[in-house]
């Protein structure tokens, strides 16, 4: 069993904007830097992290500099392809993003991903971060990456009648439970509210 706090990153300009912000490398906003209360999340032995600047930075105040961390290429955010830097009022009329929205976003969206492709990379990661916790005996990790991530992993990891949406987090929100490696399944969920 191995306990994981899986945690969305804090809020940059285009979380501001509800813009779709996937593989757009944007830094946390200043002003909501100072608002991280740390003391709300567990204490780990070793950090797993999307490449991008808003994980890195949440990751690193979040978790001391000594807490080894790792970088895990596959827990970005969906690519948003056409849709991305863009939100609902800049989208709205565009047919495209209407049919995606009408197929509940499993549409593959142009020049970006399909929502298949994205939960399979992701969940394909946490599966190798599962691994190599096993592998050197590490129980207790955080994973600090994005609101699609954390919803791929759990919608197929907890129970795949629940929504997909089911699993949306605000920044900064998350979970913290258990994997069980014998039986696959996370439980003992619990909210991290922000």
């Amino acid at each position: 069993m191995i306990e994981v706090v899986i945690i969305r990153h804090g809020k940059t300009e285009g979380n501001t904007r509800k813009a779709y912000i996937g593989s757009t490398d944007e830094s946390l906003k200043p002003e909501f830097i100072e608002k991280i209360d740390i003391k709300k999340y567990p204490l780990v032995e070793k950090v797993f992290s999307s490449p991008l600047k808003r994980c890195l930075e949440t990751a690193k105040i979040i978790y001391p500099l000594e807490t080894k961390l790792k970088i895990k290429e596959d827990l970005k955010e969906c690519d948003f392809g056409d849709f991305e830097g863009k939100n609902y009022e800049e989208l709205k009329n565009d047919s495209n993003y209407i049919k995606w929205l009408e197929n509940n976003g499993e549409e593959k969206i142009p020049n970006g991903e399909s929502r298949v492709e994205f939960e399979k990379r992701c969940q394909l990661c946490f599966k190798d971060i599962i691994r190599e916790c096993l592998e050197n005996n590490i129980k207790k990790i955080a994973i600090i990456c994005h609101g699609g991530t954390i919803m791929s992993i759990l919608h197929k990891f907890v129970d795949k009648s629940e929504s997909f949406y089911r699993w949306q987090v605000e920044n900064l929100e998350g979970y913290d439970f258990k994997y069980y490696s014998k039986e696959r399944k996370i439980m003992d969920i619990k909210e991290i509210k922000n």
